[in-house]
Formats: C-alpha cells, structure tokens, sequence
C-alpha cells in the first residue's frame, strides 16, 4: 500500500537538488514565504492560550517571561500552523515547541503503539535532554512520553511504546528500528518536531526522516527548527512544511555580542603545556578534539596531573556517556574532552568556556561547538589553539562563520593566556576571564592587548538574573 503525501507537500525532487558530500560548500536558503500573516509575539506566558495547568508548571519551574524564540512562535504554534524557526543552539527551542507540541495534545490517549506527536533530533544526549525539559510539563497535562534512542535497551523502548505514550522522543535510526519491529506505528501523529534540522542533515539522516515523516498522519502539524537552512533543510521544508510562518529571532552564534572568540597561536612544542595550563583553571570548560582516541589520551595526560577530566565520544556506551556528563554537570568533572558527538545537546550551565584543541572541521562545527557556551543570554568564550600550519585554514574558517576573532600569541604559564581563558598565573593566582577589544582577522600580532572590561548583560542588554545564575535558564533550552 503507498503511504498517503502530506497536504499541499511539494515533492522533494527538485532541479538544482543538494549537492553530495564532498562538494562545493551548501549555501543559506531563504525561507518560504506564508500567505498567513505569523500573529504577533508575546512578553509574557500568561498571554498564551495554553492549559492552566502548563501555566502552573513553568510558575513551579520559575520559568516567567518567555525567551524572544518562545514569545515569537508560541502564538502561531499554539494556533497550529506549521511553523519555521531559526534560532542557534542554546536560545529557548526546546519550550518553543514543546509548549505548543504538549498543549495540542493534552487531553487525548495514545492507543498502545500508536503515538500522537513525535520529536526527531539528531542525537541520544539532545533525546534526553528534550526528555528531561519536557517531562515536568507532560505530567502537569496527564502526558506519557518515551525517549527512543541507540545504545539503550530496545527491549524497554519498545515496551514503553506498546503500552502507549502520547509524546515519543526519537533519533531516526532507532524509532526505524522500532516500526520494523512492529511496536511503533506514526499514522496517528499528529504533531511532528524536527529539531536541529540542519545537524540530521549533516549526519546523513535525511533518507529516514523523510520515510518516518512519509509515515505520520497527513495534514497534521509540522514544525521545524534549525539553526541555519542550508538547501538540504529547504528539501524538507517545501516537502513537508504547508504555509508555514517563519521566525527567525535568534543572530547566529558568531554574533552573540556575549560570546568572544580567540585564536590562540601556539608551537607545536608548547601546545600541550597550554592545554595543561588552562585544564587547571578554576572552573569547568569542555575541550573539542577531533579523534575519539586524541579524546582518551588528553584526558589520561591531564588526569596523571591532577586535573578532574573524562573523555567523552561515540566509542562509549551510552551509560558510559550518561555517567560522564552527570559528572561534568555535578563538578566531579572539571574538563570534558569531546569529539562532535557533544557540539549539540548538551547543555551545562554557568559554562563559560569551550576550547577547540583541535581545529574543527569547517565553520558550522565550529558555531556548534561554540554554542555550548554563551546561552541563553549568559557569556562566554570560545578559544582556538592554532599551530602554524593551521593559520590560513582557521582564517577562512572565520571569515565563513562570520567571525572576526581575536588573534594572539600565547604561551604556556603567560599572564595572557591566564587573561583569556580564566586559567591560573604563574603565581598560582586565578585570573577572571575579560574581554578584549579584537584586533581583527588575519596573523596574530606581536603586541598583546591589555584586557577590558566584560559586559556581564545577557542578551539585548537583559541583565542577568539570580534564577540563571542558579540554573533556571536549564528548563528553557
């Protein structure tokens, strides 16, 4: 039997289609224009529509005035239009769409199986992320949910759903796996998310979300949420999106006016010695390499001096990985060693540091990366260690993201070093991190600059609150 094309879809074969991996860099697509007017955005929750009883459990929560992603599509989402949103990672979309997603289904029973609205993104760690932000508002509505996702037991997923949850949370692969089986079925869903669109393209998951959104029930609500929309996401969005209204109310991570970014330039004989000086540091900071054994080896060299470090990658079981980030989250952990696996979904909060040990690959890894830091209008600093040889790549990576980075030599133990990235002096002396005015793109220079002082507003200039700094901002990401 076919399965049934969602309304007024445009078919995703198309001239100029994407082009391949390996190919010419894929260029921004400009969003579809809606015939509907989007309807005008909210400052408070309580101006929503939504059952009261979401409205007590973001009181409980402390949750109080809407982030600008929440307060633009809520009305829309909340009236049931497919809706378009582009926002970096670390900016509210989580309760953008979860509000709207819970509010449209609170009232109704899932047959055994047969789920009524479905989140797909692209990762286990964002999966249980959205599940555990997500969680205190289904039980306010009466909503039963299920995280579905590779490395756990497929046994209990798959029990879980045929007893019935209103709500699933999946990465593709896995609910693929589970509707093969026979334990899940998605023609009654009638509330679909993509979250971090762009991310499940990079990763290759285009082909099984296309099959699992050919599966849902057609026109029902579609929302889709990406922090760029390059041509790959636009196949998705002219296919399965109808009329939808845009938001895009978030800048890109390189303009973050909370987020600075440095190149530090350093040898290849000092570049360890860095590392270890900034791995001491007061506080937790997340380190990026690019292999999973480079990860297990920085960790093994800074756990032998002293410093609370773990690796985290794909090598690792998922209870491994679990085990780590509650770490890290708790304090037990001071640095986390990743690879890509943790550029999106994660959040930690109060984290004001991500250092790339190794260069990332091109310009979006590096705004993923970045965006562990800096959010929900909080600051932060991205640092770079570039050897030589890797000077002109990183300048066109920069320039590719937007970025006009500040360019310094450093050196292990120096007082700039310290400066930067909050690590301790040569007298044992902890320096607070500061910003600095940048000196533009192009080679480091041979002057350092003298710090300035950091603008502590979060975003637009909103001071930062107590109930951030204690890690209500969490629930909003």
């Amino acid at each position: 039997m076919s399965r049934n094309r969602p309304r007024g879809r445009r078919p995703a074969a198309r001239n100029g289609s994407a082009p391949r991996n390996g190919s010419a860099p894929r260029t921004e697509a400009a969003p579809p224009k809606a015939t509907t007017p989007a309807l005008p955005p909210v400052a408070s929750f309580a101006e929503l529509a939504m059952p009261s009883a979401l409205l007590e459990a973001l009181a409980r929560q402390g949750v109080t005035a809407p982030f600008p992603i929440q307060g633009a599509t809520l009305p829309d989402a909340l009236n049931g239009r497919d809706v378009l949103g582009r926002g970096r990672t670390g900016s509210g979309k989580t309760l953008a769409f979860g509000l709207a997603l819970l509010a449209r289904t609170a009232g109704r029973r899932a047959e055994p199986r047969h789920p009524l609205a479905m989140v797909l993104v692209p990762t286990r760690e964002l999966a249980q992320q959205v599940s555990e932000a997500l969680t205190p508002y289904a039980e306010a509505v009466g909503l039963r949910t299920a995280t579905v996702v590779g490395g756990l037991s497929l046994t209990r997923q798959a029990a879980a759903l045929r007893r019935g949850a209103e709500v699933v949370v999946a990465t593709p692969g896995r609910l693929a796996d589970l509707i093969e089986r026979g334990d899940c079925r998605l023609e009654q869903v009638a509330v679909t998310v993509l979250d971090e669109a762009d991310q499940m393209a990079d990763m290759g998951f285009l082909p099984q979300v296309t099959r699992l959104l050919d599966q849902v029930a057609p026109g029902g609500q579609r929302m889709l949420f990406s922090a760029t929309l390059d041509r790959d996401v636009d196949r998705l969005v002219h296919r399965f999106l109808h009329d939808p209204v845009t938001h895009s109310v978030d800048p890109p991570a390189g303009a973050v006016t909370t987020m600075e970014h440095h190149l530090l330039h350093v040898t290849e004989t000092d570049k360890n010695d860095a590392i270890a000086h900034i791995g001491a540091r007061d506080g937790r900071v997340i380190m990026f390499v690019a292999k999973k054994h480079a990860a297990d080896r920085l960790a093994r060299r800074l756990m032998s001096s002293g410093v609370r470090a773990a690796a985290l990658h794909g090598g690792k079981t998922q209870s491994q990985r679990n085990r780590t980030l509650d770490g890290f989250r708790g304090g037990s952990v001071s640095v986390l060693i990743a690879t890509n696996v943790a550029a999106r979904g994660i959040h930690v909060d109060d984290l004001d540091l991500v250092v790339n040990v190794d260069p990332p690959a091109d310009h979006k890894d590096y705004l993923h990366r970045g965006g562990r830091t800096a959010r929900a209008g909080q600051s932060g600093t991205v640092v770079t260690l570039v050897l030589p040889d890797q000077r002109r790549e990183m300048d066109r990576l920069m320039s590719a993201a937007g970025i006009t980075p500040q360019n310094v030599r450093v050196q292990p133990g120096d007082a700039e070093l310290a400066r930067i990235t909050g690590a301790r002096t040569p007298s044992g002396v902890p320096v607070p991190v500061t910003a600095a005015q940048p000196s533009g793109g192009g080679r480091a220079p041979r002057r350092r600059t003298q710090p300035a002082a950091r603008d502590t507003h979060g975003r637009a200039g909103r001071p930062r609150s107590r109930g951030a700094r204690q890690g209500v901002s969490s629930r909003n990401t």
